[in-house]
């Protein structure tokens, strides 16, 4: 499916100009378009005035086949040879030319355009892993709202005159979650030059429309809805955490274009460990009510969690329960979750509509169990909270801003509630509740694998500097700071030698080059820390696929692209210090 590739250094742009002749007659053929088929329809262009940006436009087939669309288009191709081939064969005034190229598209950017559609076909593996953040964050900075990205994505050996470097699906899907685009469409081919070894994945992506205005309506709710009770900004921030701290659990919802579906029980097990401690210190949750009497989800279930001396902590993805305290989580499960279908999912509408923000898809509760675990195939089990992808996408940029607003407003309700009932609350006391507990921060559990490994016979070398580590010199590190990101996942402890970690990383967040050198002694540990051992195994991979962009959790380096992007965002979000770079 190529049309022109995309040279990234002199010499490979070089070799496109030595060969620019024979390139395009191989490229230049209508039926090779027949690899956009499974996503033609949705290119047809919405305006008559519709632009389209084709970067590696090289023969120029693919922007005359834009043009024959309806989108004028700009073509950029930065090897002098091939942009005079695609000039001579495809002169149309519809395509304008210019030389220009990734990861800066300085060119295009000083245009002051922007695009309905961006063609990056056969372009990806020519980009260096190090230049595709600022690679695709430029071209999505090009997008119209409600714009389309398409990109392929190549896979097989590269010609030897043309250095390519490996590309994946995640990390496509990764860069869109941080950057704000959707997924709409994943479609595998074979190639359309019949070479055995090549296959294509072409990608559909699509820049949501803000104009719905996300932030406003969150606020509307937060600030101005008719409220009976908590339970709307109880599900406004149990989705709101969610989308901070388990985005992978979540799924793009099937037949729309935008939307992402979140996992009924884990939005029930977020809305469990926020009132736990509310309902315990005895704080109104209602006009009429200081305790369970009158929650509809404070059942028998959720009783038996304060019986049994549940703590928030103890409510997350990845805890697993006996006997009692099984039953207990279960039925407090089931029950929120059918107060939340019920209740703020049902009544949280459109200002002015009856449309409902929030669609949700219960399911049939599972039986309940004499053991239960709470990964995310389990908590998809209740069902699923539909939300539209603007909603979303604010939810994980802005939850800073989100959680203090829905938090002062939920300790304003509750505050006027205990008023009415003649209540006296301490200063403060609805805030502590409020508070988010973190999980402690524990290293408990990386100091037993490294002591079982070097009991063993085994060696275990810091992952930052390679040396090798006795007990007297071992740390066990957090990969992901704790002070910007408190994680206790298995996957984020490594073991460092201590005067690196105390004296060197400290609280920084690895930048990409140093955390791509420390891949292999990572990957070691992992494997002989975690999945040798049958225990860990089951926590760390339930672990992975709720916390990074992971479909494989026993895939290592999959794993480890998860732990790329999930360090990207974190930069992104928090503006962490590197160390490294």
């Amino acid at each position: 499916m190529p049309h022109g590739g995309w040279p990234v250094s002199d010499d490979v742009i070089a070799t496109y100009d030595e060969q620019a002749a024979e390139l395009a007659h191989r490229y230049d053929q209508q039926a090779l378009l027949a690899a956009y088929r499974p996503i033609e329809d949705v290119l047809e262009p919405n305006t008559p005035d519709a632009l389209a940006l084709d970067i590696g436009a090289g023969s120029g087939r693919d922007a005359a086949w834009l043009v024959s669309k309806g989108y004028e288009v700009v073509a950029v191709e930065p090897s002098t040879g091939m942009r005079c081939e695609g000039v001579r064969r495809h002169s149309d005034e519809k395509i304008r030319w210019l030389d220009d190229r990734l990861p800066a598209l300085s060119r295009v950017h000083q245009l002051g355009l922007a695009f309905d559609l961006i063609l990056l076909s056969a372009v990806w593996q020519h980009i260096a892993p190090n230049d595709r953040q600022r690679a695709f964050r430029k071209m999505t900075a090009l997008l119209k709202p409600g714009g389309l990205m398409v990109m392929t994505l190549r896979q097989g050996p590269a010609p030897q005159d043309r250095p390519m470097h490996p590309v994946t699906l995640t990390e496509v899907e990764a860069f869109a979650r941080g950057f704000g685009l959707e997924v709409f469409k994943v479609a595998d081919q074979e190639d359309e030059l019949s070479r055995a070894d090549v296959r294509w994945t072409t990608v559909l992506l699509r820049m949501p429309d803000e104009g719905s205005g996300a932030l406003p309506l969150i606020r509307g709710i937060i600030l101005a809805d008719d409220k009976s009770s908590t339970y709307k900004l109880a599900l406004l921030r149990s989705l709101s955490r969610i989308a901070e701290h388990a985005p992978a659990a979540t799924r793009i919802a099937d037949g729309e274009l935008d939307a992402i579906d979140v996992p009924l029980g884990l939005v029930a097990l977020f809305w469990l460990r926020m009132y736990l401690p509310l309902v315990r210190a005895g704080l109104p949750q209602a006009p009429r009510n200081s305790g369970p009497e009158g929650l509809g989800f404070a059942r028998d279930g959720f009783k038996a969690l304060l019986d049994l001396q549940f703590y928030p902590s103890d409510l997350r993805v990845g805890s697993s329960f006996t006997a009692e305290r099984a039953k207990a989580a279960h039925s407090a499960i089931t029950d929120a979750a059918r107060t939340i279908v019920t209740m703020p999912a049902n009544f949280i509408r459109y200002p002015g509509s009856d449309q409902q923000v929030f669609r949700a898809f219960k399911a049939t509760a599972p039986r309940a169990p004499s053991a239960i675990a709470f990964d995310v195939q389990t908590l998809w089990a209740w069902g699923a909270i539909r939300v539209p992808g603007q909603i979303w996408r604010t939810m994980s940029r802005l939850g800073s801003w989100i959680e203090p607003v829905l938090t002062a407003e939920w300790s304003r309700l509750m505050k006027g509630y205990a008023e009415r009932m003649g209540m006296v609350l301490q200063v403060g006391q609805a805030e502590a509740a409020l508070a988010w507990e973190e999980p402690l921060r524990d290293t408990t559990a990386g100091r037993a694998a490294a002591r079982r490994i070097l009991d063993s016979g085994g060696a275990i070398q810091c992952c930052w500097s390679g040396k090798a580590l006795g007990e007297t010199q071992l740390d066990i590190d957090h990969c992901l700071p704790w002070a910007a990101w408190p994680c206790g996942d298995l996957w984020n402890l490594l073991p460092a030698d201590r005067r690196v970690n105390q004296h060197q990383k400290r609280d920084r967040l690895p930048s990409a080059e140093r955390l791509t050198s420390a891949y292999p002694g990572i990957a070691a540990w992992w494997q002989s820390a975690w999945l040798e051992d049958d225990a860990f195994r089951i926590r760390f991979r339930r672990e992975v696929v709720a916390a990074l962009p992971v479909r494989d959790a026993s895939n290592l380096p999959e794993v480890f692209d998860g732990l790329a992007w999930r360090r990207l965002r974190l930069r992104q979000d928090q503006q962490v210090p590197e160390w490294g770079t």
